[in-house]
């Protein structure tokens, strides 16, 4: 017999185990298909043991800059147990999975392990969303939801010629899981992913080369935040090249690694190192989940969905990295919500991609909200615009951590914020009251009007919202 609810969900990542708990809030019956565990990339192999490892460097680096602060050790703390670094990320993990476990049980959530594929409706209707598991043991079992959510997720794209395999040539997975840090790292792909770790190894004491086929490092990202972060890495002694192109074919294994060819605008260069980690972007889990039963749209490579993520069959809809977009837990969490809502028929109101917050957590931390400068330009707004460097700002004084700025741009015609951009210390807390500034159409000279704290960092968005008029005090 069938386990029938109203709302099934394949998938039990942040989009996921969000959209469950929300269904379930509103009284609908809910079952979640997950073939790993429960928290899915973000927990177990993305944002959470990534950012725990971000902290043990940052610790690290905080500990051989004690001299800075006045501190002299008398103790060598020159080297550390990468053992036990990586012991410390999994207790955060577990720490955490164990709390969504029984989350799911307060909520009445099924949790269901297994392989699964949708099967297109089922004899009992011909609008339900019916999946085929196949459990761990080796049994199938039937899950038929009325209304279906795919929230499978997205998966580490690789470089043709150059596949993982976890010794030589790393995903981000693989990295994860290092038990001991290699002498250099070549990273591939100057994203997201890439200056992270370029970041973290760096902290660690690993030589890094990060190369990236655009033009720049974080090409999203505002120009000038991307020319900046440039400049910090550099400054740290990390090596960065742009607009590079491998060569593939001249990959050679070696007793200490590896070395490859790439062509750059400089000439042609020969990179050595010990191992090589790829981060050059994630593909969209569309493939092998049963989509070929149904008639949901597949478009460039994820599934089509309308602002409250349905797709083209109305009962079944779908969230998270696997629709493309913004690819962060965050975003998946809320599209979980939106989902949900619809399904329980609640008046929702979406959010515009470019309304979520970014957030890079290296050193130093980089954060945005809304449009870049040049996409705001490209979409017709002529801007007003002010930067503020935290070197004015008396908490990154006391810090020492100066390096980094708050920029700002508005709309000349209406005053309506249309972008934040920071790069600093705590950017990504601080972006907060950007986001919150722009979802309450708040001008930016509201947002400098409010009283904010000294000493304090949030003083540089302060005074940034004042600069776009002309009024910052500390420009």
């Amino acid at each position: 017999m069938a386990i029938q609810v109203d709302v099934a969900i394949l998938g039990g990542g942040p989009g996921g185990y969000t959209a469950a708990i929300r269904a379930a809030q509103q009284g609908k019956s809910v079952a979640i298909v997950e073939m790993d565990k429960v928290g899915g990339t973000c927990l177990h192999r993305g944002c959470i043991p990534s950012k725990a490892l971000l902290r043990s460097a940052e610790v690290y680096r905080t500990i051989l800059t004690a001299a800075d602060y006045g501190v002299e050790l008398q103790a060598d703390v020159s080297g550390f147990q990468f053992s036990s670094v990586q012991r410390v990320k999994q207790d955060k993990v577990t720490q955490l999975y164990k709390g969504l476990q029984g989350l799911m049980k307060r909520n009445g959530i099924q949790m269901i392990k297994g392989k699964a594929r949708v099967i297109g409706p089922s004899i009992f209707s011909p609008r339900s969303g019916a999946l085929a598991v196949e459990l761990e043991n080796g049994d199938m079992e039937s899950v038929v939801g009325q209304q279906l959510i795919i929230a499978t997720g997205s998966r580490p794209r690789n470089i043709a010629g150059l596949e993982p395999d976890g010794i030589r040539i790393l995903s981000s997975d693989h990295a994860l899981e290092l038990d001991k840090l290699p002498d250099s790292m070549l990273i591939v792909g100057g994203g997201v992913i890439g200056v992270e770790w370029a970041s973290l190894l760096h902290d660690f004491g690993v030589k890094v080369t990060i190369v990236e086929l655009g033009a720049r490092l974080l090409p999203g990202e505002d120009a000038e935040i991307s020319l900046e972060m440039t400049r910090q890495l550099t400054k740290r002694g990390i090596r960065v090249l742009t607009s590079v192109q491998l060569e593939v074919d001249s990959f050679v294994a070696t007793d200490q690694g590896f070395t490859i060819s790439a062509q750059t605008a400089e000439g042609k260069v020969v990179l050595e190192s010990s191992q090589m980690l790829v981060s050059i972007g994630r593909i969209a889990n569309c493939d092998d989940i049963g989509l070929e039963n149904t008639d949901v749209r597949i478009k460039n490579g994820v599934i089509a969905v309308n602002d409250f993520g349905q797709t083209s069959e109305p009962h079944i809809y779908a969230i998270g990295d696997v629709i493309g977009g913004v690819q962060l837990a965050h975003a998946a969490a809320h599209e979980g919500i939106i989902a949900a809502d619809h399904i329980c028929g609640k008046s929702v109101i979406p959010v515009a991609h470019h309304q979520i917050p970014r957030c890079i957590y290296s050193f130093p931390e980089i954060a945005s909200y809304g449009y870049t400068e040049a996409a705001a330009i490209a979409a017709g707004y002529e801007l007003k615009k002010a930067k503020v460097p935290f070197a004015a700002v008396g908490k990154a004084v006391v810090s020492g951590h100066t390096e980094g700025f708050v920029k700002v741009i508005a709309d000349k015609a209406t005053d309506d914020i249309l972008g934040v951009h920071i790069i600093g210390e705590h950017a990504t807390e601080l972006i907060s009251e950007a986001a919150l500034s722009g979802w309450l159409n708040a001008a930016p000279w509201e947002v400098g009007a409010m009283v904010h704290p000294h000493p304090a960092l949030s003083e540089a968005i302060a005074e940034a919202m004042l600069g776009v008029d002309g009024r910052s005090i500390s420009l």
